[in-house]
């Protein structure tokens, strides 16, 4: 570097500090005839991290019944407005989530595990942690609990490798059931019973 620059930068440097001290600000911004000052330019917002959620869906009908003592669900409707709960327990078996979940009109529910605690614990893991059990059915004709996929128990979670995927969201969708309740009441069939 050139010893005689030196000078030259340093005299920069006081000049600058110096216009400073003495209260220097910016020109205010432009203004129009009628006194109308343009709006700042827009500034670059950037997302906040991306929040990764479990959730969980599934599908609650009622067997018909003919279906009555199987699991099978030919000839099922869909119940709209059903409630579900979904509960999970963490590795020493005490609730760490709990929340009651309504269908659709198409017999769906879907709900975000918001607020589940999962630790490095492989059994805190919505997989092995939580069950979706039946709460209540709207229809007075289809209101008993059935064992469709251990329902009673509460029915496993099924990793299905579904993804929701948005801007700063992102959701691992579980599945569970299908679930079901049964009529409370069923005609006797003329049909001979089935064979096995």
């Amino acid at each position: 570097m050139d010893p005689r620059a030196l000078p030259f930068s340093v005299l920069v440097i006081l000049i600058a500090a110096t216009t400073l001290a003495n209260g220097y600000s910016p020109p205010p911004p432009p203004t129009t005839a009628n006194g109308y000052s343009p709006p700042p330019p827009p500034t670059t917002i950037y997302p906040s991290a991306k929040t990764v959620e479990a959730a969980v869906e599934g599908m609650v009908y009622c067997q018909s019944c003919d279906k009555y003592g199987s699991w099978s669900l030919a000839g099922a409707e869909a119940i709209a407005g059903a409630k579900i709960s979904i509960i999970c327990k963490n590795h020493r078996q005490h609730v760490s989530f709990y929340k009651v979940f309504q269908t659709d009109s198409y017999g769906h529910f879907y709900g975000e595990l918001k607020g589940l605690k999962m630790t490095p614990h492989f059994l805190d893991h919505p997989l092995h942690a939580c069950r979706a059990k039946l709460v209540s059915s709207p229809r007075e004709d289809c209101n008993l609990f059935s064992n469709i996929n251990n329902a009673l128990d509460g029915a496993s979670l099924r990793y299905e490798e579904k993804r929701l995927k948005w801007t700063n969201y992102e959701a691992v969708v579980y599945a569970a059931g299908p679930l079901a309740f049964r009529p409370d009441h069923c005609p006797e069939s003329t049909a001979p019973p089935p064979t096995y």
